[in-house]
């Protein structure tokens, strides 16, 4: 199957999670995740109309993304990789959502460097509710102050939490984790699931799945 059955199929796979989950058919959206694959390989996806894109590095999305958005300027891109501080400048000129606010420092970051832009990004906390140290995220003993700090202190526009469970684990207890965590600060956006897991991320209350290989296929090993 080329890309664009690929994403029908996929969304088609979330529609049906969300009817098995008692929830709309429209309560999940994709975040499409283009990383390492070349531009070649993502306009047949937004030729069949996905809008939402997610991209692992800067670099990388500088690289590909001002030339798609020329056009197709209605596209909303996902930051879903780690971002330094010193990258901050060109993410916050390039994405409209960034889905790894994971620390104060980058939080303090973020915000000073939108009021220079004079740009409000949506953004996710990370949680690392696995507490592996290979991961970003925040660890889920300071999870509460580091969002009261983003939500209350910084008034970021927090849209809601994410996380990516270890391999190794049943993904189900890292959801419920992020779910109730959310529930607990009154945020409604759980970021989660992926291509192997989308369908019990949804069961336990996702808005919005970040697929690539299910999507775009293997990944490529060079851009």
């Amino acid at each position: 199957m080329g890309i664009a059955d690929n994403l029908n199929q996929v969304k088609h796979s979330i529609e049906q999670a969300c009817g098995d989950a008692g929830r709309p058919v429209d309560a999940v959206e994709l975040v499409a995740v283009s990383k390492v694959h070349p531009t070649e390989n993502i306009i047949p996806a937004l030729e069949a109309g996905q809008r939402v894109c997610g991209e692992n590095r800067v670099q990388e999305a500088q690289s590909k993304w001002p030339a798609l958005r020329n056009d197709y300027p209605d596209v909303q891109l996902h930051l879903i990789g780690g971002l330094q501080t010193n990258k901050v400048k060109e993410a916050v000129a390039l994405f409209d959502v960034i889905e790894t606010v994971d620390r104060p420092k980058l939080a303090r970051a973020l915000v000073k460097e939108m009021d220079k832009q004079q740009k409000t990004l949506g953004v996710y906390l990370q949680i690392n509710t696995g507490e592996e140290e290979q991961k970003g995220g925040c660890l889920p003993a300071e999870a509460d102050d580091f969002i009261r700090l983003c939500v209350e202190e910084l008034q970021m526009n927090v849209l809601g939490l994410m996380c990516i469970p270890p391999a190794d684990e049943e993904p189900s207890l890292h959801f419920a984790f992020l779910r109730e965590l959310a529930k607990r600060h009154g945020l409604t956006k759980l970021s989660m699931g992926m291509s192997g897991d989308f369908e019990t991320a949804i069961r336990f209350g996702a808005t919005s799945v970040r697929v690539g290989t299910a999507v775009f296929g293997d990944r490529p090993k060079k851009l």
